[in-house]
């Protein structure tokens, strides 16, 4: 029973701390003018958001790491896990406070952005080589069959970058709601923590804390909102989801648990394309995909809950498949 204690411990934990912030950091957010900055020409209900609080993702980072830092004697493997998660979130912090707080409306330049997603995925993958060479094997879903070898794990140090960096710019295009990218990777958190039990893969108290770290957030960052997590906590997420697919050889299954997130990122692609090949026309009404949706006449809550319930139907299927 003490590994059941351990992922009840990291989820309280991470919990305690993340709502425990609230009151303090949101206030603090507020008397700094770290505000969220609403485009003009997005939807129009969303103007009244502008002001809001963001750079929340300080809130979940700190519980998620906290909250797992406990147990990381015992299990040294989700170290991997935080780094990614810390790295990512480090990224999101500097963009974050060089558009809020700096007033650089661009805040990292994408070449800038790419260049520091790279470096911290370059570090993950010498970890793996170093540190647990078995996590670059891949898990086929619903076959019971895992990829592994040598030659294999040099293809799959070279595609982590895609994949990674793919994850990650996933959860960032999904944090565009009161509580979406917080409600999803919730569930998404909830099937690692439970694969990893299964696996015995060693990251539990990450995923289990993370979870916590992102109930405790939810608090606030329900529709209406409190508060936004901005880029520090949206990259932080994909970071999470990463990293611990990859500490359980289960890459393959984010295109299952994360759909959502493929699906965002997807739309923007699309939308940009058939925008630029048809000389302004549109197939969404609007980019990424949740606001199509808003435009259509759902309510944000609705928007939410769909994909929620979507992402955890998701996990239900992915969780048939190892």
């Amino acid at each position: 029973m003490e590994w059941k204690a351990d992922y009840a411990g990291a989820l309280l934990l991470a919990f305690a701390i993340s709502a425990a912030m609230g009151p303090f950091v949101i206030p603090a957010l507020r008397r700094l003018k770290i505000g969220q900055t609403e485009r003009k020409e997005g939807v129009a209900s969303h103007l009244e958001k502008a002001g809001t609080p963001t750079m929340g993702g300080l809130m979940i980072l700190a519980g998620m790491l906290i909250g797992s830092a406990v147990y990381i004697t015992r299990y040294p493997r989700m170290s991997a896990v935080l780094f990614l998660t810390l790295g990512f979130g480090i990224i999101g912090f500097v963009d974050d406070y060089l558009k809020v707080v700096l007033r650089r409306s661009d805040g990292l330049l994408p070449k800038q952005k790419l260049i520091g997603q790279v470096a911290v995925n370059t570090v993950f993958v010498i970890y793996l080589w170093v540190r647990c060479p078995e996590c670059l094997d891949v898990m086929i879903p619903f076959t019971g069959i895992v990829i592994s070898g040598t030659a294999w794990r040099v293809f799959a140090s070279l595609l982590t970058y895609l994949v990674v960096i793919g994850t990650v710019n996933g959860t960032n295009f999904t944090d565009g709601l009161d509580g979406l990218a917080s409600s999803v990777t919730s569930v998404t958190a909830f099937f690692f923590l439970y694969a990893s039990a299964k696996l015995q893969g060693g990251i539990e108290p990450a995923a289990a804390a993370m979870l916590g770290a992102l109930l405790g957030f939810l608090l606030y960052n329900v529709h209406p909102a409190k508060v936004f997590m901005g880029d520090t906590g949206s990259l932080a997420l994909g970071g999470f989801v990463a990293g611990s697919a990859y500490m359980l050889k289960m890459p393959l299954f984010i295109l299952i648990v994360g759909m959502i997130y493929l699906v965002e990122v997807l739309s923007v692609m699309i939308q940009v394309t058939y925008f630029k090949k048809t000389g302004g026309k549109r197939i969404f009404k609007m980019a990424p995909i949740h606001h199509h949706f808003e435009l259509c006449g759902w309510s944000e809550t609705r928007v939410v809950g769909v994909f929620t319930i979507i992402t955890a139907l998701l996990c239900v299927v992915a969780a048939l498949g190892f």
